[in-house]
C-alpha cells in the first residue's frame, strides 16, 4: 500500500507550533510528536487539538506533543521534510537550546530523549526473547541441539548484550556530541576479551592505574550496563567541547575525536563507570526496597496511576529504573503492574461501541479499540475515554486491581519492550516455563471482562451527539422532533438583550472552535430568554440552563446559557416551556438569576448556535455590538 501524504497536515503542524524557526528539536513515540519549542507560548494550541488528524494537544516533562496516532512516523517524516530538519530515527535535532522547564522536566526530557529512539528495536528483540523462551519450554530447544535456536538466541540478546553502543549513540545526541566519538566510548566498555584481561591483571595485583583500582561490575562486564555509559558520554561530550574550542580547524577532524576517547575511556573505567555502578545499585536497591514493603500496594498505585503517568511523560522517571534492574538480573518486574492497562481500555472501548448511539464515536473507538491491544493507547484515551472522563476512571480502577494481583502473583518480565499482546512471551520463566505466562493471559481476560462489564452497567455518555455538547447519560436524551418543513433561508432574531461576543471569542473550546456549528454569543444584560422566531420546543435541559429549538423554516438552535452552568444543577434557572411546546417569536422560554451564575464564578456569556450548520451554505451574523430582544441576529443562508 502507497505511503499517505501527510504534507498538507505536516505544514499546518509546522506553522502552528510557531514555524520552524521555533523548533529547538524534534523526536516521536508510538502516537506523538515531541517538540522541544523556544517559546511554546507562539504554538496555536486551539487550533492543532481541532485540526482534522490531530487527536489533542500535551505539554508536560518540557515538551510540547502533538498526539496524531498510529500513523505518526509518516506525519513525523513529512514535518521534516516541511520543516527542513534532518535526522534518523525518532530523535533528529537540537540546535544548542536547551530544554526549557524545571530540573524535573528537563531531567524527563534527557531520559525520554536517550531512550525512545530505541523502544521500537527494544521491543521487537523482546519478542524474539520470549519466543526464544517458549520454543524452549514446549520443543526442548536449545543451543546444543539446535542451530536455528542458536540463531534466534543471539537476534533476542544482542540488542541486550550491546546496549551500551546504543545509548552511547542516542546519549551523544542528548549530550551535543558526534555520535561516532560516542559510540567507540560504548564499544570499549563491552570488549569481548576485557572481562578474561582485568581478571589476569587482577591476579597479578596490576589491575590499577596511578593507584586507582580497575574493577570491572559485579557481573563481570559493562555489558547490558546503562548508567555508565550515559555518565561517560556526558563526560565525553564536555572533553570534546572544550577541544573543539582549541584545536585549529585543520586538524579538528581527527584530533577532537582522537583526545575525547584517550582521555574519556580511562576515565570511564577508572571513575566515571565505579560510581555509576554504586549509584545503579543504590536505585535498584531502594526501588527493591519500596517493592517488598508491599507489592501489592505498589502494584495497585502503580497499576491505577500509570495511564496517567504516560498521559504526561512522568512515566519516563521509572522506565530507566525497569531497564537497570534487567540489565542486572535479566528480568525486571518494575513496570509489571503497567503492562495491562491497555487491555483495560480495550473493555471499556468494547462497551462503549455496543452501547453508544453516536456513529462518530463508533468510527473514533473501533480502531482506538484494535491498537489498544497492540499496548498503544493513545487514541482510546484523547479520542474517547478521557473526554468521556468515566469510561477512564474505570479503566484505571480496574488497572489498580489487576496490577495488585500481578504483584500478588509474583510474576516477573524475562524480555523487555514488547506492548500489548507481544509481551506475553517475554513472561516464560526459565525455571516455571509457562505458568506465569498462561496466569498473565488470564488477568489480560479477567482486565477485559472486568472493564468491560462496570461500562455495560453504567451509561455511556455522549461526545457529539448532545446538541449542548455537555456529557449527559441517554436516559436525558431528548426524543427527535419530526423536522417541520424543508429547510431554507430565514432571518432570526435576538432572543437576549446585551453585547454581542464573536464565537470566537466564548471562553469555551467546544463553542469556540465552531464545533457544535456556527453562531454568535450575546453577554446579557438581563436574566432572560425570548424566542428568536416561530418554533417548536426540541430540548429543555434537565438542569434548565439549555433550550433547542426547531424553527419553522428547519434551522436547529441551541441557546445555552453560562459557561459550565450545568453545575449549578438548575440553581437560578427557570424554565417556562417544555418539549414539544410550539411557541411564537417574543415569547419568554426561560428566566434565570445572572446573580447566582456570577456568585459561582461562571461566565453568563450564552451561544446562540445553528447546530444543522452543514444543511447551510452559510450563517451570516449582525455587525452590532449591543442588542435588544427582537433585534437582527442571524440569517441562514441555504
Amino acid at each position: 500500500m502507497a505511503k499517505k501524504d501527510y504534507t498538507e497536515l505536516a505544514k499546518d503542524i509546522v506553522a502552528h507550533v510557531g514555524g520552524k524557526d521555533n523548533i529547538v528539536s524534534l523526536k516521536h513515540c508510538v502516537t506523538r510528536l515531541r517538540f522541544n519549542l523556544k517559546d511554546e507560548a507562539k504554538a496555536d494550541d486551539n487550533y492543532l487539538k481541532n485540526r482534522d488528524g490531530i487527536v489533542t494537544v500535551i505539554k508536560a516533562g518540557g515538551q510540547y506533543q502533538v498526539v496524531i496516532g498510529n500513523h505518526v512516523p509518516d506525519v513525523y517524516e513529512d514535518v521534516q521534510k516541511v520543516a527542513g530538519i534532518t535526522g534518523s530515527g525518532s530523535l533528529d535535532i537540537n540546535e544548542g537550546d536547551d530544554a526549557k522547564g524545571n530540573l524535573f522536566d528537563r531531567f524527563i526530557d534527557l531520559i525520554s530523549g536517550i531512550f525512545q529512539p530505541f523502544l521500537g528495536p527494544l521491543a521487537a528483540a523482546g519478542i524474539v526473547k520470549g519466543v526464544v523462551a517458549i520454543l524452549a519450554a514446549t520443543l526442548g530447544w536449545s543451543t546444543q541441539n539446535s542451530a536455528m535456536y542458536a540463531i534466534l538466541e543471539a537476534a533476542g540478546d544482542g540488542f541486550f548484550q550491546f546496549l551500551p553502543i546504543i545509548i552511547a549513540f542516542t546519549s551523544a545526541r542528548k549530550f551535543k556530541m558526534n555520535e561516532f566519538t560516542a559510540a567507540a566510548i560504548g564499544t570499549a566498555l563491552v570488549y569481548p576479551t576485557l572481562p578474561t584481561t582485568v581478571a589476569a591483571l587482577a591476579k597479578l595485583k596490576l589491575a590499577s592505574v596511578l593507584g586507582i583500582p580497575f574493577v570491572l561490575p559485579a557481573s563481570g562486564s559493562y555489558l547490558s550496563t546503562v548508567m555508565p555509559v550515559i555518565l561517560a558520554i556526558w563526560v565525553g561530550s564536555m572533553i570534546e567541547r572544550y577541544m573543539k574550542k582549541i584545536t585549529p580547524d585543520v586538524v579538528k577532524v581527527f584530533v577532537v575525536p582522537f583526545v575525547v576517547i584517550l582521555l574519556t575511556v580511562p576515565l570511564t573505567f577508572l571513575i566515571v563507570g565505579p560510581i555509576a555502578n554504586v549509584a545503579s545499585d543504590l536505585l535498584s536497591n531502594g526501588f527493591t526496597s519500596l517493592m517488598n514493603f508491599s507489592p501489592v500496594l505498589y502494584g495497585f498505585l502503580l497499576g491505577g496511576l500509570w495511564q496517567v503517568l504516560v498521559m504526561f511523560g512522568l512515566h519516563w522517571a521509572i522506565v530507566p529504573l525497569a531497564i537497570l534492574q534487567f540489565s542486572q538480573n535479566q528480568w525486571t518486574d518494575i513496570l509489571l503492574a503497567a503492562a495491562l492497562p491497555n487491555f483495560t481500555q480495550t473493555g471499556v472501548l468494547l462497551a462503549i461501541i455496543l452501547k453508544t448511539r453516536e456513529q462518530k464515536v463508533k468510527s473514533v473507538a473501533m480502531p482506538a479499540c484494535i491498537s489498544s491491544i497492540f499496548g498503544v493507547t493513545e487514541p482510546a484515551i484523547y479520542g474517547v475515554t478521557l473526554p468521556m472522563k468515566i469510561p477512564f476512571y474505570i479503566s484505571c480502577g480496574v488497572s489498580a486491581i489487576i496490577g495488585a494481583c500481578l504483584a500478588l502473583f509474583k510474576i516477573k518480565m524475562y524480555a523487555f519492550g514488547a506492548l500489548g499482546i507481544f509481551q506475553f512471551p517475554g513472561w516464560v520463566s526459565p525455571s516455571e516455563g509457562l505458568t506465569p505466562m498462561w496466569i498473565g493471559i488470564a488477568l489480560t481476560v479477567a482486565a477485559i471482562a472486568g472493564s468491560f462489564v462496570i461500562q455495560m452497567l453504567v451509561p455511556v455518555p455522549y461526545l457529539y451527539g448532545d446538541p449542548t455538547g455537555e456529557s449527559v447519560t441517554p436516559e436525558e436524551e431528548v426524543a427527535e422532533v419530526t423536522p417541520l418543513k424543508d429547510i431554507k433561508q430565514e432571518i432570526i432574531a435576538s432572543p437576549l438583550s446585551g453585547q454581542l461576543i464573536p464565537l470566537v471569542d466564548v471562553p469555551d473550546e467546544v463553542f469556540a472552535s465552531g464545533a457544535m456549528g456556527k453562531g454568535v454569543a450575546i453577554n446579557p444584560s438581563e436574566g432572560a430568554v425570548y424566542a428568536p422566531t416561530n418554533a417548536e420546543v426540541t430540548l429543555v435541559f434537565a438542569t434548565k440552563h439549555a433550550i433547542g429549538l426547531k424553527t419553522e423554516n428547519g434551522a436547529e438552535l441551541l441557546i445555552h446559557v453560562g459557561m459550565d452552568t450545568v453545575s449549578l444543577e438548575g440553581k437560578g434557572f427557570h424554565a417556562l416551556v417544555a418539549v414539544g411546546d410550539t411557541v411564537q417569536a417574543g415569547q419568554k422560554l426561560l428566566e434565570f438569576d445572572m446573580n447566582v451564575i456570577k456568585a459561582a464564578g461562571l461566565p453568563v456569556i450564552t451561544p446562540i448556535i445553528i447546530t444543522n450548520t452543514d444543511a447551510f451554505d452559510d450563517i451570516l451574523v449582525s455587525q452590532e455590538t449591543e442588542l435588544k430582544t427582537g433585534d437582527y441576529l442571524l440569517t441562514t443562508v441555504k
